[in-house]
């Protein structure tokens, strides 16, 4: 007997291929509409930057110019001691981050695993503190660098950013020691291992993708920060990169120099993206770490 093959139907394989297809096509759209969102004042400003005043100025608005020019970075440097304002940004943004993990890693490990005496009020305050805006603590901060003479100081900045972070620091790290295996570290206690050896030989290392996640975080704070390093700082050779950007000027009262201030936050900007493109997996490691648990 000689059998028919039997015509095998292709069509549910086709329309679930099809919908699949389609749902990749419309997330695609979806991250690519997020990302020109997101990107899109970043991008205005780099070629804003780069357009000559007579471009900027036009009506109807140039919004990709056909010439460009580099005179408005030319301008930034040689009009205005910018180099200076990128050192200050950068002295204060390290120093306060460097005292912030000095000072929020002891305190975050003494919290996860020696359990100190009213650890839960002090993890309350430590929240509460976190959940109050900067700008409420503006007067208070006014008076004590007033009374302290810190005003036209580094340190005018950095004791305020610092404390600012730490209560973030200290939450952030103590979630990732608290995940570390506590074998480790009981078995460095026996081979004669005091607590601060045990944290800076043991703990650290393998808690550093989360260091520099924390530290990340801390400063861009303090190298965005602007009401603090407006009003602390007034003389010129301290100030920072944002209030240098905000303050910048024409050549007359009535001139917004457009281009310059775009140069500037093109600057100023620079710094943190090359930042975190070099940091970028250490990044992502501190995101993630502890959130797949095997």
């Amino acid at each position: 007997m000689s059998s028919t093959p039997q015509a095998v139907s292709t069509t549910p394989k086709r329309t679930e291929k099809t919908r699949f297809s389609l749902k990749k096509i419309l997330l695609l759209i979806a991250v690519a509409l997020v990302m020109l969102f997101s990107l899109a004042p970043v991008l205005w400003q780099l070629l804003t930057s780069f357009k000559v005043n007579e471009d900027i100025a036009a009506v109807p608005t140039v919004y990709f110019p056909t010439r460009f020019t580099f005179s408005h970075y030319i301008e930034l440097f040689t009009r205005r001691p910018f180099w200076r304002y990128i050192f200050n940004s950068a002295f204060v943004s390290i120093t306060s981050t460097a005292l912030a993990l000095a000072i929020g890693a002891p305190a975050a490990y003494a919290l996860a695993r020696l359990r100190p005496w009213g650890e839960q009020f002090i993890l309350a305050s430590i929240l509460i503190v976190t959940l109050f805006p900067g700008i409420l603590l503006f007067l208070g901060l006014l008076e004590i660098i007033q009374a302290l003479r810190l005003g036209n100081n580094y340190l005018a900045l950095i004791i305020p950013y610092t404390a600012i972070n730490l209560p973030l620091t200290i939450l952030v790290l103590k979630s990732f020691f608290q995940q570390l295996p506590k074998d480790l570290e009981d078995s460095a206690k026996v081979d004669g291992y005091n607590t601060l050896q045990l944290l800076w030989q043991i703990v650290l290392p393998m808690t550093l993708p989360a260091l520099v996640t924390t530290g990340i975080l801390t400063f861009i704070f303090a190298w965005n920060e602007f009401i603090f390093a407006l009003t602390f700082i007034t003389r010129e050779e301290l100030k920072t990169i944002p209030v240098a950007a905000a303050q910048l000027g024409g050549a007359t009262v009535f001139e917004i120099p457009y281009g310059a201030i775009a140069a500037a936050t093109v600057v100023g900007t620079l710094p943190l993206v090359l930042l975190v493109l070099f940091f970028q997996r250490r990044i992502v490691q501190g995101l993630t770490a502890g959130a797949v648990k095997g």
